[in-house]
């Protein structure tokens, strides 16, 4: 009895592992399309927009052409996320329209509620939005004429305040009080005291955290830090030389260069003479963070995107 109970154990054993195989092979040959699935946006979108540039206006393209990178993002994000097979749909869809942000873990989380919203929360976004707008119409009314590589500027600034920190704010304000999570995109990124603080913790983190799960943990993984933070960058440069050279028709190249500075930046900062320079904290860390992202600012937005895209979109816009 002893030799035909372990015999039948074995072959419990044997089945077990023969079904656990059968499952993996199963879940392999699911993994390529689901990662289909997940990648297909955001490569056909893109090149749906780039296939109609010729017809299209300069500063119309740039808007369909980010809209177009910014929605296969979200929904990599999205269907990557295994918090989509618990949340409701309707919690999906305020996260696919309704959300600018990219981490989808947090806004489609259920656990625990976001803290209390506070009232200058709803101020702040509110005025920095009237001053985008002001700055806006200024840009587009009064120095155009004399000066539109001035007013280029002025409008691109107040575009800024009144999408990231204005628009956007007041949305993460909307949902918390609702109680989901969305916290604010641009958290405060004049108060870094490094630059990797800056790119990694304070500005823009709806991408950053794409460009982290997509791009910078795989890189380090197999290459190490320093070639992920390379790759990461390399990355950003690539998708803002889209939406900033491809509508210019010009200046190819330079909003790459302008983030592979930018990476170059926090290596050296994280270096051992970095750390000794004392450029990763304090006042020095806070002079060397902005000297690096503000001194090469005309690399990333360079003139003809200026001239080409952005200012006849403020005379489009302000009539």
């Amino acid at each position: 009895m002893g030799g035909l109970g372990l015999a039948f154990r074995i072959e419990q054993m044997k089945t077990i592992s023969l079904a656990g195989t059968r499952l993996s092979w199963k879940a392999e040959r699911r993994g390529p399309g689901r990662s289909f699935i997940a990648w297909l946006p955001l490569v056909a979108l893109p090149l749906a927009t780039i296939a109609f540039r010729s017809v299209l206006i300069p500063w119309v393209f740039m808007w369909l052409l980010a809209l177009a990178i910014f929605v296969g993002c979200k929904w990599q994000t999205w269907w990557q996320e295994p918090a989509r097979h618990r949340a409701s749909w309707q919690r999906s869809a305020a996260y696919l329209f309704l959300w600018p942000g990219m981490d989808a873990e947090e806004f489609l989380a259920t656990d625990t509620p976001p803290p209390h919203v506070e009232c200058r929360e709803w101020l702040v976004p509110l005025f920095r939005t009237l001053a985008g707008a002001l700055l806006v119409w200024s840009a587009a009314r009064f120095i155009s004429a004399q000066h539109p590589l001035c007013a280029g500027w002025m409008g691109m600034l107040g575009i800024v305040l009144v999408l990231h920190f204005g628009i956007f704010d007041s949305i993460s304000a909307a949902w918390r009080s609702a109680g989901i999570h969305a916290q604010p995109i641009m958290r405060q990124p004049l108060k870094s005291e490094s630059l990797g603080e800056f790119w990694g913790k304070r500005w823009n983190l709806g991408f950053r955290k794409l460009s982290h799960t997509l791009v910078f943990r795989p890189l380090q993984r197999r290459f190490g830090a320093v070639a992920a933070t390379v790759g990461a960058f390399l990355a950003s440069g690539l998708i803002h030389d889209l939406v900033i050279s491809l509508p210019a028709r010009a200046g190819y190249g330079l909003p790459t260069a302008y983030f592979l500075l930018q990476g170059c930046g926090v290596i050296a900062e994280r270096s051992r003479t970095g750390k000794k320079l004392g450029l990763g904290q304090g006042t020095r860390g806070w002079l060397w963070m902005a000297f690096v992202t503000t001194a090469p600012l005309f690399i990333l937005f360079h003139p003809c995107f200026v001239l080409r895209v952005i200012v006849p979109f403020l005379h489009a816009v302000v009539r």
